[in-house]
């Protein structure tokens, strides 16, 4: 059998034992390590690479690469590496996404849970040492009994589904795929069946995005959708900042007509210092960041090892992207 190289970029974040496990998947295929940060290496690395590891993103260097076959970025989003020239080129590109599940699911929930019980409010009254108990807190309704609509059901909706249905909340998912439902779902709606997001809109307490960001879910949550939506109810957005139309969503929480939003990322990203969106009321931000899991290099490993059995074998990747996750209306957030 011919030797394959694999071109590891060392910026990976796998260390000692982890990169001894990472070693171990790439036998008996010749590894190559190079610096991202050392572009002559990597161009001599990509005239003879078949796979290639990368710590970010793809570029044009591995579009026009002639012999690679298989990308592979350590992380979830894949929208920067969703070119269309890649498909062309019928790379196979796969990423980490389902890592940080657990924590994404956990985000979402600190979002609303805060979000829903206005503990910013309670926050500020503490620093005033005020005791506040008034009449408005009479409005106020715990996560119990409410409905979460789930945009993007992959590895993090999934993991919410499970953690909502903890809560004893009433589940709504919408995901591209007509599959059976993941624990946790009461009713899930597919792009397969010819449905669209409408009926979750109409009956979400929270909706939460957690899906990719592409041509096709660009400004997805825009004046329409959050005209659908109830007064009371809140977003979620831990996806990535175009999914939603901000200066929509700034309008609808000035007048009103929206309850709130939790953003984990936004867009432009980071906000310039006098974007509207930092003084939008009732809205929490964090800095596309979220809690790490102990174990997330190794849920990485998990994916990249089961990927080269799978790659070998000819087998579906794991997280691999498709047609259907383009991205063309520029860089993404």
């Amino acid at each position: 059998m011919t030797e394959r190289v694999v071109m590891v970029d060392t910026e990976v974040p796998f260390k000692g034992a982890h990169w001894e496990r990472l070693v171990d998947a790439i036998k008996p295929d010749r590894l190559v390590a190079v610096s991202s940060k050392d572009g002559a290496a990597v161009a001599a690395g990509l005239e003879e690479a078949e796979i290639a590891i990368l710590a970010g993103d793809l570029d044009e260097r591995h579009v026009q690469a002639p012999r690679l076959k298989w990308v592979h970025c350590d992380h979830a989003g894949l929208t920067k590496s969703a070119r269309a020239d890649v498909f062309t080129r019928r790379l196979v590109v796969t990423g980490s996404a389902g890592r940080s599940g657990p924590a994404l699911a956990e985000h979402v929930l600190m979002f609303s849970l805060m979000l829903c019980s206005r503990y910013p409010d309670f926050y500020e009254a503490q620093k005033r040492h005020e005791w506040r108990r008034s009449p408005e807190m009479n409005d106020l309704r715990a996560l119990y009994g409410r409905t979460i609509g789930i945009l993007g059901m992959g590895h993090t909706g999934v993991e919410l589904a499970s953690r909502a249905k903890a809560f004893n909340m009433r589940v709504l998912g919408y995901r591209r795929r007509d599959l059976p439902n993941p624990p946790g779902v009461d009713r899930m709606y597919s792009a397969d069946k010819g449905e669209t997001i409408d009926a979750i809109l109409d009956e979400a307490d929270i909706l939460a995005l957690v899906l990719n960001l592409s041509d096709a879910t660009h400004h997805l949550i825009d004046d329409r959708a959050i005209s659908r939506m109830k007064k009371s109810a809140i977003i979620v957005n831990l996806s990535r900042g175009g999914v939603i139309d901000q200066a929509a969503l700034i309008a609808a929480l000035r007048e009103g007509r929206l309850a709130g939003a939790g953003l984990d990322v936004t867009d432009p990203e980071p906000p310039a210092k006098d974007d509207p969106i930092w003084d939008a009321p009732n809205l929490l931000i964090t800095p596309h960041f979220t809690a790490a899991v102990p174990d997330k290099i190794d849920r990485s490993l998990d994916v990249i090892t089961e990927n080269f059995r799978r790659y070998r074998a000819g087998e579906p990747m794991l997280n691999r992207m498709t047609e259907e996750d383009l991205w063309t209306k520029g860089a993404s957030r």
